[in-house]
């Protein structure tokens, strides 16, 4: 636990309450202090949904402290199984209420006795893990408790289903597009004759988990939230699941070819009949997808030796790191994620592809780093945004954290063929091609824009400069000002140089000039 400006990736409880929420007729209770009660509010306003979030606050406050809290937490549990009546009741306590190490298995046995709802406490370490790993967590644990118990009292059906199918699982609350991935991944496998069995945790009802099983195989979009679950069905079960994300040219053609071996697996041991795709594949890549075409026209090639900066979780920044430098041309200085704990698989994933790899959780290092390298453009979460905006280098978003804008009413999926017109057309509406500023304020005119070439960096030294040199660099085409103060300052500083004069400027211009 820690007190931070910023977090990529929330607490634990956080996590826990967007998989809970993200079933049906499931609801929340959250053991909590005033204060770690926003998701309700978080939800609610970034994903614009009509119904009230299934979230309910048991509050620590001095009185509980005083007695316990034990009468409270069971009596919510009460109160709302009998007003929402839900199939199950998930009870969270959070980093804050963890310190008091109260038994909630207890809460959760003594609440059982008089619900008719199912009540389990969520099994997450809420010291050890963040939002993704215990959104990973909550998922595996909801599904292994409903398939356990219908195995249990034999209702279990494992008859595979009459005709091709498959179960999505990790699309849910608040992950960055996933709605619109959603309508993407179920689209695709239906053009391919495949039926989608089950899509949890979103919109999934726990009445047909017993059905998850009839799927002849899982897939995984996003590694951050569904591979907990899919490894235990593949382990208890025997279902096989592809984890490969379908985004960007190649990998959806990867993610097509891994079904139709899958597939084809399973109609060998029913029919002769053996499914082949290649065929869609390639309509798809010259009709539907115009990344392809795209990446070789003029205005593509237009960004060749343009450098890039790529931070997210580890899904959305190899992936886009692939689709930058094997399907696009553009060079990428750093590729970097926030998910520590896959940082193994991230590495293995933009081998090669990067000049280096940044795995961190802390945004100043992460500015510092975009204010080095100088990209043409980044490629991130909110945060890396903010960092562009301070330093006049465009960002794309690509990952959450985000803002409201990156919840469209629009449909914008990054997942499939129809993904990566989108993915396209971000990236190179992203970069500054150096020529979409007004002439006037290229040129000069009516130039209001202030330079600024600070480094994020607090360890940076100040250079003053003097109301003469200030005003030379406005004499040069505004999208090359901050490079040039910037190489100004490095080279006054490399000279022992503490203000920077109109003659410090001609002599740092001659040394720079090939």
């Amino acid at each position: 636990m820690k007190l931070a400006y910023w977090m990529y990736a929330g607490p634990a409880h956080i996590g826990t309450l967007r998989v809970a929420s993200s079933f049906r007729n499931v609801h929340a209770i959250m053991h909590a202090p005033l204060g770690d009660d926003y998701f309700n509010v978080m939800r609610s306003t970034s994903e614009r949904e009509r119904d009230f979030t299934p979230v309910t606050a048991s509050v620590v406050d001095r009185h509980v402290l005083a007695r316990g809290s034990q009468e409270k937490v069971v009596n919510n549990i009460s109160r709302k199984d009998e007003e929402q009546k839900p199939d199950l009741i998930v009870l969270t306590p959070t980093c804050t209420s963890s310190i008091l190490q109260e038994d909630l298995q207890n809460f959760v046995d003594r609440a059982s006795l008089s619900s008719e709802s199912d009540v389990i406490p969520a099994d997450v370490n809420y010291y050890r893990v963040n939002e993704l790993q215990a959104a990973d967590r909550t998922l595996e644990q909801i599904t292994r408790f409903y398939l356990d118990r219908s195995r249990k009292q034999n209702i279990l059906d494992r008859s595979v289903t009459n005709k091709p199918s498959a179960n999505i699982i990790g699309i849910f609350t608040l992950g960055f597009h996933n709605q619109h991935d959603c309508r993407e991944l179920k689209r695709l496998p239906g053009e391919l004759g495949i039926a989608v069995n089950q899509v949890i945790p979103e919109g999934g009802s726990l009445k047909y988990l017993k059905d998850l099983s009839r799927a002849w195989f899982n897939t995984v979009p996003y590694r951050e939230v569904g591979l907990m679950t899919a490894t235990f069905s593949e382990e208890e079960y025997g279902m096989p699941y592809i984890s490969t994300t379908p985004m960007g040219i190649s990998n959806t053609a990867d993610f097509i070819a891994q079904i139709g071996k899958l597939v084809n697996v399973w109609t060998s041991a029913i029919s002769e009949k053996k499914f082949n795709y290649e065929l869609y594949v390639d309509n798809q890549t010259k009709f539907v997808s115009q990344a392809a075409w795209f990446s070789k026209s003029i205005d593509c090639q237009n960004l060749a030796g343009k450098e890039a900066a790529i931070f997210g979780d580890a899904t959305h920044a190899a992936s886009i790191t692939k689709i930058l430098v094997k399907e696009m041309g553009i060079r990428v200085s750093c590729s970097g994620t926030y998910c520590k704990h896959d940082a193994e698989w991230f590495n293995e994933q933009v081998q090669g592809l990067c000049n280096e790899v940044l795995i961190t959780e802390d945004h100043t290092e992460v500015g510092d780093t975009i204010a080095r390298i100088e990209p043409s453009a980044i490629f991130g979460t909110q945060m890396e945004r903010h960092i562009g905006k301070r330093i006049d280098i465009p960002c794309g978003v690509i990952s959450s954290p985000v803002h409201i804008q990156n919840f469209p009413l629009g449909y914008r999926p990054f997942l499939g063929h129809e993904g990566t017109n989108q993915i396209a057309d971000l990236i190179y509406n992203s970069f500054n091609l150096g020529m979409e500023d007004h002439p006037l304020d290229v040129f000069g005119g009516h130039d209001t824009k202030e330079i600024s070439a600070k480094s994020l960096s607090t360890n940076r030294k100040n250079i003053n400069w003097t109301p003469e040199a200030e005003s030379e660099p406005k004499k040069i085409p505004g999208f090359v000002r901050g490079k040039i103060k910037k190489n100004t300052e490095s080279s006054a500083i490399q000279n022992n140089i503490s203000e920077i004069t109109i003659d410090v400027t001609f002599v740092a211009k001659e040394k720079l000039s090939p």
